[in-house]
């Protein structure tokens, strides 16, 4: 076995023995999914959605969440049916798993650092406006959570983003009630009817595939592996917890989408695409229902924020830290183990990319996103998703998965709608990056 540790003791988190039957006592990982899948930009893409077509696509962030849930819980099968972490299936399936992981990886970590403090940091402003500027408000975010991750463990981490959770939950649904939805046309809007506009079933498509993470999918199974749960045992356990997730994920979703279809889409007033949408809103809520409402907001849209910055900054870097074992050659019969152990959250790779996360994309708070490198994020992001699906229906109908564990009919048909799903998407954000301003 690979020695990825730094000498610490590494039964802190030993694999505990599984339940009979699935208990929502033992449901974790799945908060913790839900809590980093859903980012700012989540919430304002579902709120646009609102705002341009009032209940109509309601079916559309339904389905993101379904189309979610499959892919989350093909990973963490995954984990608990071979024993093995989703890097050593992606391996298993040649080198240019490993190009391609570890290209994004270093792309995509120094992009989002920068995003995930901005984002962070912008309801801290608005709640306190004389303090400091974005840009230190953005730092100091980055620097709690990386201080937060190094010196706890995944036991910690978990209680924290539960917590935070439960501000987001009663945050959004306050919401939600507060502008009085109306019901029949919420119902209405659970049919499959695409608006009668121009790129609608683009608009529709990127509305499915933007509900709820991204690489934070591929983490699942890690989180799985940290919680203890290293066999099959724990299988009923962890779709459970998949489906509790999904479904907080499902009523994040519908709240802000009955926000944008009452407050917005009501009074035809838009907002910007981005985190800065989600100021606007603070805006709106205070002239409508007063100050008190738009500060609520404004904790529920840090809790929001920051549950995805310290997930991230947990979640790819135990993958990052596998991924760097198994490049040294360690040892894949215990890997899923070693991470229940904590060996990867003690290791030299996890830390460092951490580090990565935080401090070079602070040059990025002060200097500007570099034009190409936004590119080339874009793509490499577009593609993750795609990469994810497609790759989780080969690992889950071959050999390499006991033949119990294998993907069904439901499962294998979720897996290539999603994977479907996100090639177009991908493909439309290669489309539309300008290609003439990069040459």
């Amino acid at each position: 076995m690979a020695d990825t540790g730094t000498g610490a003791d590494t039964t802190a988190f030993p694999a505990t023995p599984a339940p009979r039957k699935a208990s929502w006592r033992h449901i974790g990982p799945g908060m913790v999914v839900a809590a980093t899948g859903v980012g700012a930009g989540d919430l304002v893409a579902t709120l646009i959605a609102g705002a341009n077509f009032g209940y109509t696509l309601l079916w559309a962030a339904v389905l993101g969440c379904l189309v979610k849930i499959s892919l989350a819980e093909a990973a963490g099968r995954w984990h608990l049916a071979t024993g093995r972490t989703l890097f050593d299936g992606w391996a298993s399936l040649g080198r240019w798993t490993a190009w391609f992981f570890g290209v994004y990886a270093v792309v995509w970590g120094f992009v989002y650092g920068a995003a995930a403090m901005s984002s962070s940091a912008l309801p801290l402003q608005a709640l306190f406006p004389d303090v400091m500027d974005l840009e230190w408000w953005a730092v100091a975010c980055g620097l709690v959570g990386l201080v937060f991750v190094w010196f706890n463990r995944y036991a910690v981490f978990e209680k924290v983003m539960t917590a935070l959770v439960g501000v987001m939950f009663v945050v959004t649904v306050y919401l939600g009630i507060r502008v009085t939805p109306n019901l029949g046309e919420a119902l209405a809007g659970l049919l499959p009817v695409l608006p009668d506009e121009k790129d609608s079933v683009l608009n529709t498509l990127g509305l499915i595939g933007g509900v709820g993470g991204t690489i934070t999918l591929a983490a699942y199974g890690y989180w799985v592996n940290a919680k203890g749960w290293t066999d099959t045992g724990w299988m009923k356990v962890m779709r459970l917890d998949n489906r509790v997730a999904y479904a907080t994920t499902g009523v994040f979703v519908v709240a802000m989408l009955f926000v944008g279809a009452e407050l917005l889409h009501s009074a035809n007033v838009a907002i910007s695409s981005g985190d800065k949408g989600l100021i606007q809103l603070g805006d709106i809520l205070a002239a409508e229902y007063g100050t008190a409402t738009a500060k609520f907001f404004l904790v529920g849209f840090f809790a929001t924020s920051f549950t995805s910055l310290i997930g991230v900054w947990h979640g790819v870097s135990l993958m990052f830290a596998d991924f760097t074992a198994r490049q040294r050659g360690g040892a894949v019969s215990a890997r899923g183990e070693e991470v229940a152990e904590g060996r990867h959250e003690r290791s030299w790779a996890f830390r460092g990319y951490l580090l990565w996360l935080t401090f070079p994309p602070i040059m990025l708070l002060f200097q500007g996103e570099p034009f190409r490198l936004i590119i080339l994020y874009g793509v490499l992001g577009a593609a993750f998703l795609p990469f994810l699906a497609l790759t989780l229906l080969w690992l889950l109908n071959s050999g390499r998965t006991p033949a119990r564990w294998r993907s069904g009919v439901v499962s294998n048909s979720m897996l290539v709608i999603a994977g479907l799903l996100f090639l177009v998407l991908c493909v439309k954000q290669i489309w539309d990056q300008p290609w003439s301003d990069v040459f």
